[in-house]
């Protein structure tokens, strides 16, 4: 039986750092200062790739700060293509503190998380998909529970704060099946793992 792919999209700096792109106030966890980092790289083709993106049929797996901060904007933006789909696409919150999900067609996730999503992906339905959930990316990724990467390379640095890959991210290869860059030098790159990571062997 084919499963649903889930896939992850994420705008990340050049050393890595996904915290907060949007704005000051998203992500100020661990005393960051750099919230706002991707908004003066935006330009025409970016934002053609994303409207692309949000129109394919998909459900959404988001982790309890993602959905606190989606659920506290999209709702109240009106006339909006994207905000018409987040606010009606089925919706899984993954969540060890919140005891429900308000947010329209949102379903709380608890207990075993992982088995959950492989149930999910096992369900008839379009493809899942991941926006930010720093904390949530890094159990999918243990559990190798990840079939796509879509991320957003902005050519900058900051150093510090939460990473796509951390310190417990597997060894693994990937396939770059598509990229596209913007003109001011973001590169959209799209991965799909490629089994085990494969070294050298020493002559």
């Amino acid at each position: 039986m084919k499963m649903r792919k889930l896939v992850v999209t994420t705008f990340i700096t050049l050393d890595g750092v996904m915290q907060a792109p949007g704005g000051p106030e998203e992500d100020p966890t661990g005393g960051f200062t750099h919230g706002g980092w991707s908004f003066n790289y935006w330009d025409d083709m970016m934002g053609q790739v994303m409207g692309e993106f949000m129109a394919k049929p998909s459900e959404l797996l988001l982790g309890r700060k993602t959905y606190e901060i989606f659920a506290a904007h999209w709702p109240y933006i009106k006339d909006d293509p994207a905000a018409d789909k987040l606010n009606s696409v089925k919706k899984y919150v993954v969540s060890r503190t919140l005891d429900e999900a308000s947010w329209n067609n949102s379903t709380l996730v608890t207990g075993n998380v992982v088995q959950t999503i492989r149930n999910l992906k096992e369900q008839k339905g379009p493809e899942i998909q991941v926006h930010g959930s720093s904390n949530l990316i890094q159990t999918l990724l243990k559990n190798d529970l990840i079939d796509e990467f879509r991320l957003w390379i902005f050519p900058i640095t900051i150093g510090k704060g939460k990473r796509l890959f951390s310190d417990g991210t597997q060894p693994a290869s990937l396939k770059l099946i598509d990229s596209k860059t913007s003109t001011t030098g973001v590169i959209i790159a799209t991965y799909e793992p490629a089994g085990e990571l494969k070294t050298g062997v020493k002559l």
